[in-house]
C-alpha cells in the first residue's frame, strides 16, 4: 500500500471517531447520556487515534528514522486502541465497570507499545535540531499510561469520596498531560509551517524550557488529589500555563510576522487560547472550592470549550493543514485539496468560536441548544470537506498520471505547498457568523422571553409630576418586602430588585415591565413607569406567586375620579391561575378527549422493568430539561423532566449498592433533587441549584422498596406535578425471580393552556384534570401491556402525587402476592388473596400474580373517578 493510501485508511479512522463525537453531543443533549460520554468519545477516541497516527508521522520525520515495525506495527497499536476505546465506550454507556477497565487495558497496552517505540526510535536516531520534540510525545505516553491506570481504579472504586479526587487527577493526566504534552510539542513546528512563516531561532529553546516545567506542572497537579490537597491542583496548573505560555511566545512571533490566513492556522491558534484558558479555570476552580465534590462539579462547566474548542478545533485544524500535506501526494493535488478544506474559513472559525463563548454564557435553554447545533454543523462541515478534498486531490493526481508518491517525511518547519488562495476579504463570511449566532440568540429569546425580561412600559393619561420615587425590593423566603410600595400620584416609579432570595426569581408588574430572572444574589433596577392607579407585581416563575411572591403599589394623593395609566391592582398579564404568562388563555383541560387516539407515531412510556444489574455503584446523569410533550390526545404541556421524560429514568439495585447522581440543572429555574431511597442529612445534596450549575448527590441503599425521587424545590407541589418524579427499585433480598416485570408510576396532571406549564391554582386546591400512569393518559389502553396466560407477572406501583391516593386494581386478576412500603402483606402460597393495593402519595410497593386465561385484563386506580380521568390501562394475555 502507498504511504498517501495508507494515510487516508489510518485517517478514516480519525474521521470516524469524529462522526461518533457528533452523534455523543446530539446524544448528551436529548438523550441525557454521562457527560463522559461527550469527553470519552473525542478524546479517547479521535484525539487518541489522530495522536498515534500523526506523533508517528511527526517522529519519523523530525528523526529522519523510521519507527520499528514501520507502519505494520503502528497498525497493530491503532486496531488496539480502537478496540480499546470502544469497549470503554460501551462500559461507561452500560455502567459495566468490567467491560471499562478491559478497555483501558487494552487501550493502555497500545500506548505502552507507542511509548516503547517511540523511545527506541529517539535513542537510536542521530541528533537534530527539533529532533528533542519527540521527548514530548514520549512524556505523553507516559504520562497518559498514569491517567489510564486512575480511571481505572476510579471505575472499581466504591468509595464516591475517593472517586471524586481521582476523577481531577484522571483529567489533569489525560487532557492536560497526553494531548495537552503532544500538543504543544507539535505546535512548535505545526504552527509557523500552517502559517508559511520562518522558523524562529528560540523555537528549539523555548520547547526545550518548556517540557519540564509542563511535566513538573502536571506531576504538581496530579499529585493534589492524591494527597488531598487541592491547592497543589492550583500550582501545578499555574506551573503548566508557564510551560504553555513559552511555547505560546514563539507562536504570537510567528503569528507576527506571518498572521493565520487559513482556516487551519485560525484553528490551531484558538485551540491554544481554549486550553491555556481551560487551564487557568481549573487552577482559579480549585483555589477557590471547599471541597472535591465542588470542584469536580464546578469544572464540568469547563469540559465542554475543553472539548470542542481545545481538541475538537485542534484535530481540525491540524488536519486541515496535514491530510492534503501528506495524504496527497503531489503539490498540486495537496495544493487543491487544502482550497477545498479552506472553504468558508472566517465563517466557520468565526461561528465555532463565537458559539462556544455565547453558550458559556447566561442564556436561555433554547440558544444553548442552537449554538451547539452550530458548533456540530461546523464539524459536520469539516467532515464534508475532508471527503471532498481527497476526492478532488484523487482527480488532481490521475489528471497529472499519477505520479509518483511524493507525501514522504514532509510537512514540518517548511512550506511544503502553497497556501490555499483565499479571498481577499472575509468581513461578509465573519458577519455572516455574526448573523448566525445572533439567530441563534435571537431564537432563545423568543422561545422564553422571560429568561431575558423582555416588557413593555406604560405611562397612560398620567400626568407627569416631575418627581421620582426610587425603592429597593427584597426576597425573604417566599415573600417580598416590601409587600407594599407606595407612590404619590403622576411620579416615575424606579424599583432596584435584589434577589436575596435561595431560588431564580423575578419581579413582573401589570403592566408588563419585568426584570430579568436573576440568581440569588443578583439584582437588577427597572423604569415601571408613570403611576397613576393601584397595581399588582408578582414573580411570575410557575407556582411562586401562589406561594405569596406578591406586592402591591399603592397610589397616594390621586386626583377625585382620575387613575391614569398605571394599571391596577387586579390587573394580571402574567397570570395567577397558572405557570404561564397568559392567564388568558383557554385550559388545555377544554381539549381532553380520552376517546381520541394518539397521534401518529406515539409511543408508550416504557413501563417493562430490566432486573437490577450485578454493579454495586450505580453512576447516572440526570439531567433537567424542559420538554413539551403530550400528556393525552392532543393535549401538550411543557414539563420539567429528570433525562427529559416524566416520569424519570428508574433506578434499579440491590441492598448495599452505592448510587452516584450527577444532577445537571438545563433549564431556566432552580431544581433540586430528593432521594426517598436514601437516609441521608437534606441540607447540601438536596439543595437548590441553578441554571447550568450541577450537583452530586450519593447515597447507599439500606432497605428495599419501590422509593420515589423528586424535585424539591419550592413550590414541590408544582414541581413534582409538572413531571419531576420517579422511581428507585432496592429489590428485597429474597426477592423471587419472575417471567415478567413492570413498573406503573401513578400521578396527577393540572392542565394550563396548551403548550404551557401545569396550573399553580389547580394544584393548590387539588382539583386534577388528569390521572396517568406514566405520564400519559390511557397510555396502556392504546397500546397494552402483555403477558401470558401462566406466566407470573410482578408489577411496581409508585404513587408519586403531589396530592391523589391511590388503589391499583386488575379487573379480573387476584393478587397473591402483596409487598407494601418494604414487607410483604401477603405472600404466595398464604390461603387468602388481595385485590387492590392501596397508596397514599409517596408510597409504593408491588403486586404479583398469574393470568388464568387468555384475554384482556383492564387495570386501574380503583380511585373510580381518577380512572374515568386517565388512570388505566389493558393487560393484554396470550395463550
Amino acid at each position: 500500500m502507498s504511504r498517501r493510501n495508507w494515510y487516508l485508511l489510518t485517517n478514516a479512522v480519525v474521521l470516524t471517531w469524529i462522526v461518533l463525537t457528533v452523534v455523543a453531543v446530539t446524544i448528551h443533549r436529548f438523550v441525557s447520556q454521562p457527560m463522559w460520554l461527550m469527553v470519552h468519545v473525542p478524546l479517547l477516541g479521535a484525539v487518541t487515534a489522530a495522536i498515534l497516527i500523526w506523533s508517528q508521522h511527526f517522529s519519523d520525520t523530525l528523526l529522519r528514522r523510521e519507527a520499528p515495525a514501520g507502519r505494520a506495527g503502528l497498525g497493530i497499536r491503532l486496531g488496539l486502541h480502537t478496540v480499546g476505546a470502544g469497549l470503554v465506550v460501551a462500559g461507561v454507556l452500560a455502567a459495566s465497570v468490567p467491560l471499562v477497565i478491559v478497555g483501558a487495558s487494552v487501550v493502555a497496552a497500545a500506548i505502552l507499545a507507542h511509548a516503547v517505540v517511540l523511545f527506541l526510535q529517539l535513542r537510536r536516531a542521530l541528533p537534530s535540531r527539533f529532533g528533542p520534540l519527540v521527548r514530548y510525545y514520549v512524556a505523553a505516553a507516559v504520562v497518559f499510561l498514569g491517567g489510564i491506570a486512575i480511571g481505572a481504579t476510579m471505575s472499581a472504586a466504591g468509595d464516591p469520596d475517593l472517586t471524586d479526587r481521582l476523577v481531577t487527577a484522571h483529567l489533569v493526566l489525560n487532557a492536560y498531560g497526553w494531548i495537552g504534552l503532544t500538543a504543544l510539542g507539535t505546535l512548535v513546528l505545526l504552527f509557523p509551517t500552517v502559517l508559511h512563516a520562518r522558523m524562529a531561532d528560540t523555537a528549539d529553546v523555548g520547547a526545550r524550557f518548556a517540557l519540564p516545567v509542563l511535566i513538573a506542572g502536571l506531576v504538581v497537579a496530579a499529585s493534589g488529589p492524591l494527597l488531598d490537597l487541592r491547592l497543589l491542583v492550583t500550582l501545578g496548573m499555574a506551573m503548566w500555563i508557564v510551560g504553555a505560555a513559552r511555547i505560546g511566545i514563539e507562536g504570537w512571533r510567528q503569528a507576527r510576522s506571518m498572521p493565520p490566513g487559513t482556516f487551519a492556522g485560525w484553528s490551531l491558534a484558538a485551540a491554544y487560547g481554549w486550553v491555556v484558558v481551560a487551564a487557568a479555570c481549573l487552577a482559579v476552580i480549585a483555589a477557590l472550592s471547599p471541597d472535591w465534590v465542588t470542584l469536580r462539579e464546578s469544572y464540568l462547566m469547563m469540559l465542554g470549550p475543553l472539548v470542542a474548542g481545545f481538541a475538537v478545533q485542534l484535530l481540525t485544524g491540524a488536519m486541515s493543514y496535514l491530510l492534503p500535506v501528506v495524504a496527497l501526494g503531489s503539490p498540486a493535488a495537496a495544493k487543491a485539496g487544502a482550497e477545498v478544506l479552506d472553504r468558508g474559513a472566517a465563517f466557520r472559525v468565526t461561528a465555532f468560536n463565537g458559539a462556544i463563548v455565547l453558550y458559556l454564557l447566561p442564556m436561555p435553554s433554547v440558544a444553548r441548544v442552537l449554538l451547539s447545533f452550530v458548533a456540530a454543523g461546523v464539524v459536520i462541515a469539516f467532515l464534508v470537506l475532508a471527503i471532498r478534498a481527497i476526492v478532488v486531490g484523487r482527480r488532481v493526481r490521475r489528471a497529472e498520471g499519477d505520479s509518483p508518491d511524493r507525501s514522504g517525511r514532509v510537512g514540518l518547519g517548511v512550506p511544503v505547498a502553497a497556501a490555499p488562495t483565499a479571498p481577499p476579504r472575509r468581513v461578509g463570511m465573519v458577519a455572516a457568523a455574526f448573523t448566525v449566532l445572533a439567530l441563534c440568540v435571537a431564537g432563545g429569546v423568543a422561545a422564553d422571553p422571560a429568561a431575558v425580561g423582555i416588557s413593555t412600559a406604560a405611562g397612560g393619561d398620567v400626568t407627569a409630576s416631575g418627581e421620582v420615587t426610587e425603592i429597593t425590593v427584597e426576597v425573604s423566603g417566599m415573600r417580598f418586602t416590601p409587600a407594599e410600595i407606595e407612590v404619590p400620584y403622576g411620579d416615575a416609579l424606579v424599583v432596584t430588585f435584589h434577589n436575596t432570595g435561595t431560588d431564580v426569581h423575578d419581579l413582573t408588574f401589570a403592566n408588563g415591565v419585568r426584570t430579568q430572572r436573576l440568581a440569588p444574589g443578583e439584582s437588577e433596577t427597572i423604569d415601571v413607569g408613570l403611576i397613576g392607579a393601584d397595581m399588582a407585581g408578582w414573580c411570575s416563575i410557575a407556582g411562586h406567586r401562589q406561594m405569596g411572591m406578591e406586592l402591591t403599589v399603592v397610589v397616594t394623593g390621586a386626583p377625585a375620579g382620575g387613575t391614569g395609566g398605571g394599571g391596577t391592582a387586579s390587573g394580571d398579564h402574567a397570570g395567577h391561575g397558572s405557570g404561564s404568562s397568559d392567564a388568558s388563555a383557554a385550559s388545555a383541560a377544554d381539549d381532553i378527549d380520552l376517546g381520541a387516539t394518539p397521534a401518529d407515531g406515539f409511543t408508550p412510556w416504557p413501563a417493562a422493568l430490566a432486573p437490577a444489574s450485578a454493579d454495586t455503584v450505580h453512576r447516572i446523569t440526570l439531567k433537567v430539561e424542559e420538554v413539551v410533550e403530550d400528556v393525552a390526545p392532543g393535549v401538550g404541556q411543557t414539563r420539567w423532566t429528570f433525562g427529559g421524560t416524566a416520569p424519570g429514568p428508574v433506578l434499579r439495585g440491590k441492598i448495599g449498592d452505592t448510587f452516584i447522581i450527577t444532577l445537571v440543572n438545563d433549564g431556566t429555574i432552580g431544581h433540586s433533587i430528593d432521594f426517598h431511597a436514601g437516609s441521608l442529612a437534606p441540607n447540601e445534596p438536596m439543595r437548590t441549584i441553578q441554571p447550568g450549575e450541577t450537583l452530586t448527590y450519593t447515597f447507599t441503599a439500606t432497605r428495599a422498596g419501590i422509593w420515589m425521587y423528586h424535585c424539591s424545590t419550592m413550590p414541590m407541589s408544582m414541581h413534582i406535578a409538572n413531571g419531576m418524579f420517579g422511581a428507585v427499585i432496592i429489590d428485597p433480598p429474597d426477592l423471587a425471580p419472575v417471567d415478567v416485570e413492570y413498573v406503573l408510576v401513578q400521578g396527577e396532571l393540572y392542565l394550563g393552556a396548551q403548550g404551557d406549564t401545569a396550573d399553580a391554582d389547580k394544584i393548590a386546591a387539588q382539583t386534577p384534570d388528569l390521572v396517568t400512569f406514566n405520564g400519559y393518559a390511557n397510555q396502556y389502553a392504546y397500546e397494552p401491556l402483555t403477558a401470558t396466560v401462566g406466566e407470573r407477572v410482578r408489577v411496581w406501583v409508585l404513587d408519586a402525587g403531589p396530592n391523589t391516593p391511590s388503589s391499583f386494581h386488575i379487573v379480573g386478576g387476584q393478587f397473591d402476592t402483596v409487598y407494601f412500603e418494604g414487607a410483604y402483606t401477603l405472600q404466595q402460597g398464604d390461603p387468602g388473596g388481595a385485590q387492590a393495593l392501596a397508596l397514599q402519595p409517596a408510597q409504593g410497593g408491588f403486586v404479583e400474580l398469574t393470568f388464568p386465561e387468555p384475554g384482556d385484563y383492564p387495570f386501574v386506580t380503583h380511585i373510580m373517578s381518577d380512572a374515568e380521568k386517565g388512570a388505566k390501562g389493558i393487560f393484554h394475555v396470550d395463550d
